[in-house]
């Protein structure tokens, strides 16, 4: 059902956050495991002909919401052909509510997208793009089976650039293989001699997933990674380095220019509704989570018959991620947002928890009204074991 602007103005809008799957890419890199793969052009063709479908069959549940961010993920969405993506910011205009400061952002990886492609993208209504480097060595590119070069990764953030993209995040990744303190510096310092210095920075450490190739190696004792006290350096490094130039680190993994922190995935770590469409994709709706199945081929044929895995979450599991999310943030989570969500006390639910770690120094409470609940720097080291004590 296609709402006009007026029937939307009797309502008081609630905001709502779109996540797009587009899992295709030219080949899986060597530590990935999303749901993602190469594909023929037939086949992804169809596949954002079936997202298409999904779009407008989901709008109607979305008639008393405002979509205020969209994150195009995947795989590489910028394997698929660029009028696809005009297609799908067309779609969500006719069908949904969409704000006019909304913050649309897609991801792409060089060597995926030329300039004709960027500036199809920017006249889309996408403003803001995440581009994945990983690493300026060509070496340690290699080793994570990249598909580009450094080269070609400054040419797309040039391009994006002169075809007028003013919100950039690029990527990048530390204890890779073999990878020094002086190699991930060279790195970071590539990105922040950028001309202009890209607004946001995601900084992931590379987790070795099962089922990956790497995995593979690491069980043959094949595959070298950097002892733990190099990791600490790099860590350190991060937050130093970029704090230089102007970064403000507000969640585990990101930093970001004043301003410029990404809206959608602070929606996450915050509990904002948000729906995903694709394959896979998962949502949070009125407290209830459900997911999309994987399968491309049932896809296909259905794209609206894909919901599965639906939760309806207690109280308790409410409180566990308000609190496991909240403090993947630098701010940590607020008393006042906790009492106003819940109607209880922080203190009152996790007296003890808070004690503990707070005597660990694993947590600091900070002064004023509200006060907010963070984890230290010490905290943020051992992040997943302080997250972990929350679930009751």
């Amino acid at each position: 059902m296609i709402r006009s602007k007026q029937d939307c103005r009797t309502l008081e809008l609630k905001p709502l956050e779109l996540y797009l799957h587009i899992p295709f890419c030219v080949r899986k890199c060597r530590y990935c495991d999303f749901l993602s793969g190469p594909a023929d052009v037939c086949t992804q063709d169809a596949y954002m002909e079936a997202l298409l479908e999904e779009l407008k069959g989901r709008s109607e549940e979305c008639a008393e919401y405002e979509v205020d961010t969209i994150f195009i993920g995947g795989g590489t969405p910028s394997v698929v052909k660029p009028e696809w993506i005009q297609k799908v910011m067309d779609t969500i205009r006719r069908y949904y509510q969409l704000s006019p400061e909304a913050e649309i952002t897609m991801e792409m990886n060089p060597g995926t997208v030329d300039r004709e492609g960027l500036e199809i993208y920017c006249r889309a209504g996408i403003n803001r793009l995440s581009i994945g480097l990983q690493s300026a060595n060509e070496e340690e590119l290699l080793k994570l089976g990249r598909i580009h070069t450094f080269a070609q990764f400054q040419k797309t953030y040039r391009d994006a650039v002169d075809v007028g993209f003013t919100n950039i995040n690029v990527d990048v990744m530390s204890a890779l293989p073999e990878q020094t303190v002086e190699s991930w510096r060279r790195t970071l310092e590539a990105v922040l001699t950028l001309d202009p210095i890209p607004q946001h920075i995601s900084a992931y450490s590379l987790i070795v997933e099962e089922g990956t190739p790497l995995y593979d190696m690491q069980e043959r004792g094949t595959l070298i990674l950097p002892d733990e006290d190099s990791e600490r350096q790099m860590y350190t490094l991060t937050e130093e380095l970029l704090g230089q130039y102007g970064f403000r680190r507000y969640e585990i993994s990101n930093y970001a220019r004043e301003g410029y922190e990404c809206r959608h995935n602070c929606g996450y770590w915050r509990r904002r509704e948000y729906l995903g469409l694709g394959t896979g994709a998962a949502s949070l709706m009125k407290e209830c989570r459900f997911t999309n199945g994987t399968g491309l081929e049932e896809y296909l044929m259905n794209p609206l018959g894909m919901r599965s895995e639906v939760q309806y979450l207690t109280e308790e599991e409410q409180m566990e991620e308000f609190m496991f999310l909240g403090l993947r943030m630098m701010e940590g989570v607020s008393e006042k947002t906790f009492r106003e969500a819940f109607g209880r006390e922080l203190m009152e639910v996790y007296d003890s928890v808070i004690r503990k770690n707070v005597q660990d120094g694993l947590l600091e409470i900070t002064r004023g009204e509200p006060a907010f609940y963070r984890l230290t720097h010490r905290g943020i080291d051992l992040s997943n074991y302080v997250m972990s004590q929350f679930l009751f």
